[in-house]
């Protein structure tokens, strides 16, 4: 046992570990040694969470946020959800066997890992081919009786349809326009900002509506800059949405991600035009009185 010089004991993160999976702290290190064994684990299940992602992904100036351990060189790969972030925000900020709501559903990991772990799932994605992956996948990992809710349609539209309480909230948003996954009416990747936020505004209160009381809304968003090269503002407006959405602003996480390329286009990006190079997401929480 170890102490402090005051005689206290210290309390270890193996500790924490035991009992949240990760440390509850505002900082969350996907390139900690737990972090990459769960994450790999998961992957073994067989979830290809790239299969359906598509997209034509903007080079934005070389401010990519890393959703997860990706490594996108020119823009070429989709962004894909990191499998063992879901198991800790499942665990952190929903009851066991909750219910969970994605109104951006995008890939297979979020529906596939809550199923597996005894939650209920239910996503909106608005691309066929993209929930019919999804699907697939989830025959290959799930038992037929445990499979996710997967709807495809403009969430902007469907949910005023729903009428089930959730008791959790959680997405990653299309950050803007960084990647557009395609040209039909009602995919917001593809709207300008001005009709983007419109749109994503009333999705969020659409889905807050829907919340439990004493329930949390998490969403996993990251910084994007527009075509002068300056930052647009997505985190804070985020906040905003669900504030006025009537949900209090509950906690913050910074999600640190695999460097990556980061090394190899810092010199160039940051002595050129002083940007830095962006390896973080931000986990905002949102909690429903």
């Amino acid at each position: 046992m170890d102490f402090d010089l005051f005689g206290n004991k210290i309390e270890k993160s193996v500790i924490l570990r035991d009992k949240f999976i990760e440390p509850p702290f505002s900082v969350l290190d996907t390139k900690n040694g737990n972090w990459v064994r769960r994450k790999r684990q998961w992957k073994g299940l067989g979830i290809k969470s790239e299969v359906g992602r598509e997209a034509k992904v903007f080079n934005n100036d070389q401010f990519k946020p890393y959703k997860g351990n990706r490594d996108r060189l020119a823009g070429k790969d989709t962004s894909t959800f990191d499998p063992a972030l879901c198991e800790v925000l499942y665990k952190w900020f929903c009851p066991n066997g909750g219910d969970i709501l994605d109104p951006f559903s995008g890939g297979s990991v979020r529906g596939i890992v809550a199923n597996y772990l005894g939650y209920h799932y239910t996503g909106i994605d608005i691309r066929q081919e993209q929930i019919d992956s999804n699907r697939e996948q989830a025959c290959d990992i799930l038992e037929v009786t445990n499979y996710p809710n997967w709807y495809v349609g403009d969430s902007n539209l469907m949910l005023d349809d729903f009428n089930k309480e959730y008791d959790m909230v959680f997405s990653c948003p299309p950050y803007a326009d960084l990647e557009t996954y395609s040209d039909m009416v009602g995919d917001i990747s593809n709207m300008n900002y001005d009709d983007f936020m419109v749109a994503y505004k009333s999705i969020i209160n659409k889905s807050c509506k829907l919340l439990k009381s004493g329930g949390y809304a998490v969403f996993v968003v990251g910084e994007v800059r527009d075509k002068q090269g300056n930052c647009v503002g997505f985190v804070p407006d985020t906040i905003n949405a669900f504030k006025d959405a009537g949900l209090n602003y509950y906690n913050e996480a910074i999600l640190l991600d695999q460097l990556g390329t980061a090394c190899m286009r810092a010199d160039k990006q940051f002595s050129a035009k002083q940007k830095l190079v962006k390896v973080h997401q931000n986990v905002l929480v949102f909690k429903k009185d």
